[in-house]
């Protein structure tokens, strides 16, 4: 096979994309995190991060990431289990642990490396492994990567508890996990995570959640979804918490019992053979997790704009979807639609993503309005009037 011929297979597959509306593009931004932006030379009014609570240019954060790099170098030069775990990344795992109420935790590079380690590590050729259908793509993978080994994968239908428990007991598996979203990154509704919680006990299954979109800004001091459902430590829990959202910096955790944070650093590979993140990142995420627990009025104020937001949808041509989170999605339908709808507002000075199969399912392409406590109600209430310029 000629280099010629490679490259033509690469211009289909790039034109295929094109065609049926799939290419995406990067921007390019010119200042700091925040809703008010400079993109590829234009000044834009976004709804595109995921900077819940404004944290990701917050002074404060950015001052100790800086003093961090001061006093601990720019890098870890190592992974953590040769030479790269430093004092602040083990202060950094205690204030996590303590922050979600669970016994310990275990600092990831990234919420994706995060749940590559937990499912593979846990599911072996003995396991089942049964996950939401509307799943995060790095849960997926980490099940493929668990089914290579051996495992059993399920997909149930989003938030159907009597088909998972049709599965449940229908596996003879002898290790079987339940993998969810907390929230889910598309759609912005909650797993039913106390009925979860209750077919792992009676089912004798590790819960397994991702609450990268609920951690900072659910439940009493932002603990999380699982806080807000009023659910503590269980030997059956284990918690994935991304910190390059509401908490505003880069970074994740797995939180669970001793023993199980015990295992992931003997034997989870994306944590055993990854370079540990810079110490300076710790830095930073203290003081955005100290931030975070001690400022209510941000969430407060969030709360306040999606409600805001959710009344000025009523009467619009698209179909809001029923969350109570900062991810507010308007399914529109069709990827050219979509599309020519996130122009328009782009045209008008709103930079709001068109999401687009695969991430969505084909016919539910849809805006995906992210919200911020850094947003202002004038803000939203901009947003609110181009759209019904535009229906």
């Amino acid at each position: 096979m000629t280099q010629d011929h490679l490259e033509d297979r690469l211009a289909d597959e790039l034109a295929s994309l094109a065609e049926a509306g799939l290419t995406r593009r990067r921007r390019l931004l010119e200042t700091p995190c925040s809703p008010h932006l400079r993109v590829d030379g234009r000044e834009m009014l976004a709804f595109a991060s995921n900077d819940y609570l404004g944290l990701a240019a917050h002074p404060e954060v950015a001052a100790a990431l800086a003093e961090g790099a001061r006093r601990w170098g720019a890098g870890s030069g190592a992974s953590a289990l040769v030479s790269g775990h430093l004092a602040p990344h083990e202060a950094l795992e205690a204030q996590l642990a303590a922050f979600v109420g669970f016994p310990r935790s275990l600092a990831f590079s990234t919420g994706y490396l995060a749940n590559l380690a937990v499912v593979p590590t846990l599911a072996g050729r003995d396991a089942a492994i049964f996950s939401d259908r509307l799943n995060h793509a790095s849960l997926i993978d980490a099940a493929q990567l668990a089914k290579a080994q051996g495992a059993i994968s399920r997909r149930y239908p989003h938030g159907d508890l009597a088909a998972l428990a049709r599965l449940l007991a229908a596996t003879p598996a002898r290790t079987r996990l339940i993998v969810t979203d907390a929230v889910f990154s598309m759609d912005g509704d909650l797993a039913p995570l106390p009925s979860l919680l209750e077919l792992a006990r009676q089912y004798d299954a590790w819960l397994v959640v991702d609450d990268a979109h609920g951690l900072g800004v659910l439940g009493p001091q932002g603990k999380g979804s699982l806080a807000h459902f009023g659910l503590a430590f269980h030997p059956r829990l284990i918690l994935m918490g991304t910190l390059g959202k509401a908490a505003g910096v880069a970074g994740a955790f797995v939180a669970g019992s001793e023993r199980l944070i015990e295992v992931l650093i003997q034997r989870a590979r994306s944590y055993v053979f990854t370079t540990a993140p810079p110490p300076a990142v710790a830095c930073a995420l203290a003081k955005s997790l100290e931030i975070l627990a001690n400022d209510a009025p941000r969430r407060t104020h969030l709360l306040a704009l999606i409600a805001q937001l959710r009344e000025g949808l009523i009467g619009l041509p698209w179909r809001p979807l029923p969350s109570m989170t900062a991810i507010q999605p308007l399914v529109v339908g069709g990827n050219r639609e979509t599309l020519d709808l996130a122009a328009a507002l782009w045209d008008k000075g709103l930079w709001v993503p068109a999401i687009r199969p695969p991430t969505v399912p084909r016919g539910t392409a849809r805006l995906r309005i992210s919200l911020s406590a850094a947003h202002s109600r004038d803000d939203v209430e901009h947003l609110i009037a181009a759209l019904r310029e535009c229906a």
